[in-house]
């Protein structure tokens, strides 16, 4: 045991209200439909001038069940049919990206979310796998991760994994307590998460994520720290843990839910706090945003050496690396540019037919953009900004450029979240806990806007 984070609930109080997670900057409401198909296509060009790192994610939508709590963009059924056809979609997104890249670029990560990639049969994971490898310069060292549902997982799935390339894997569990997964429709007995985590440990995976949600119906305290112990048992490297955000008028199926017994909002931040302090003095690094690593896990390292970054998939350990997306609602990051494939299935099929990029909607960074998004993304990942180093990256004098977002951060100053000197900014541990809300002073598209975001806490 080592000595961890202490939460203050009247400070988490204090700064709970609506507020962007940062995957982004700008964030994906402000993504337009107009796109200049022109403009876009130039950028990608002049941005594969260069040979840098790329990043690969996969979007594998397919689900049997729909579980009540969920926000992600689904494919719901039991029909296996329908993933060839999808599957021949990403081949030939695949096949016209890949054209686009510079020759000598390197795939360092590769990265496969849901949905519910191991919906996939084994031998349709292995083909994937074949096609990314044969397509792509994928480097020896590359991090491939999946996202596992261990209620459908085989020994088979996790030999396909190990065929594929797969070196790490994040474990769906949300929680352990019968009541709780009957409540939101995913059953899932814990010895079936202890059995996969088994197998993916003994067929080599370097790094184990274990993903959990907390406010879920029936959630108490002792209930959660209960599911915590038993995951502790499993030695993950990282834990994602997540507040359930409650947005029935997005996701219909969570209007289900509001006849249970959903946590309130005090017995919510009881259950982070609990969760903060537990695993912070149980080994594990606070990242920040609900992820957690062990001290010695390359992520906790990132955040130390300055390599963090921040995307659509929470934090990486990879910085300056542009991402690729393949499949419907993917978005791809490249340069100044954000490009979101159709979100629904037929569209996007039906646009990979069509053009190289399927966009369905984007955004092409302004320079007040650009200076904004490296700011705010340095705040994310990092304790301590130096403005004397940042005007220098940016090409603005940033303590003038941001004048009014640092004075908006005294209030926050003065309940010990951040520290101010002449010279930069120090987030401290306390500021950790809401680094949502010191980045929302430097974002230039939320007055008026807030209400659309969950809440920071």
């Amino acid at each position: 045991m080592t000595n961890g984070l202490e939460v203050d609930l009247d400070l988490i109080r204090k700064y709970d209200v609506p507020g962007p997670r940062y995957t982004s900057y700008p964030t994906a409401p402000h993504f337009r439909d107009d796109i200049d198909s022109q403009r876009v296509m130039e950028a990608i060009e002049q941005n594969n001038q260069s040979a840098g790192p790329v990043s690969l994610y996969f979007h594998i939508p397919f689900c049997q069940t729909l579980c009540w709590y969920c926000g992600c963009t689904t494919v719901i059924g039991k029909n296996p049919e329908r993933t060839n056809p999808y599957l021949e979609s990403l081949k030939q997104e695949m096949q016209r990206k890949s054209q686009w890249l510079h020759p000598d670029r390197q795939v360092v990560q590769i990265h496969f979310g849901g949905g519910t990639p191991t919906y996939l049969k084994p031998e349709q994971i292995r083909w994937l796998g074949e096609q990314i490898h044969e397509l792509f310069n994928v480097a020896d060292d590359a991090e491939i991760a999946v996202e596992v549902d261990p209620r459908r997982l085989t020994e088979e799935h996790v030999r396909a994994l190990v065929d594929a390339g797969f070196n790490r894997a994040s474990l769906g569990v949300q929680d352990n307590n019968p009541k709780v997964q009957k409540a939101v429709n995913r059953i899932q007995p814990f010895e079936m998460t202890k059995r996969v985590a088994g197998w993916l440990r003994d067929a080599g995976f370097g790094s184990l994520n274990i993903d959990l949600i907390y406010g879920l119906p029936h959630q108490t305290v002792p209930s959660f720290d209960k599911t915590l112990t038993e995951v502790l048992e499993l030695n993950p490297d990282r834990f994602a843990i997540y507040t359930y955000a409650h947005v029935p008028w997005i996701k219909p199926a969570q209007k289900l839910l509001e006849g249970e017994a959903l946590p309130g909002p005090e017995e919510k931040l009881a259950m982070q706090k609990q969760i903060i302090e537990r695993l912070t003095s149980e080994g594990y690094d606070y990242i920040g945003m609900d992820h957690y690593a062990r001290e010695d896990n390359e992520l906790a390292r990132a955040r130390k050496q300055g390599t963090l970054r921040r995307n659509f998939q929470g934090y990486s350990t990879e910085a300056g690396v542009d991402i690729y997306a393949f499949g419907m609602s993917g978005i791809s990051q490249i340069g100044g540019l954000y490009l979101q494939n159709p979100k629904e299935l037929h569209p996007y099929q039906e646009e990979v037919q069509k053009r190289d990029f399927p966009v369905y909607r984007a955004c092409v960074l302004n320079e007040d953009d650009e200076i904004r998004r490296q700011w705010i993304m340095r705040l994310m990942c990092h304790a301590r900004v130096e403005f004397d180093e940042m005007s220098e990256q940016l090409g603005v004098d940033v303590a003038d450029y941001f004048a009014e977002g640092l004075q908006q951060l005294r209030p926050m100053e003065e309940d010990g979240l951040v520290e101010l000197d002449d010279q930069g900014i120090t987030v401290t541990d306390r500021g950790r806990l809401l680094l949502r809300n010191i980045c929302m002073p430097f974002d230039a598209y939320l007055e008026g806007g807030q209400e659309r975001y969950s809440r920071t806490v």
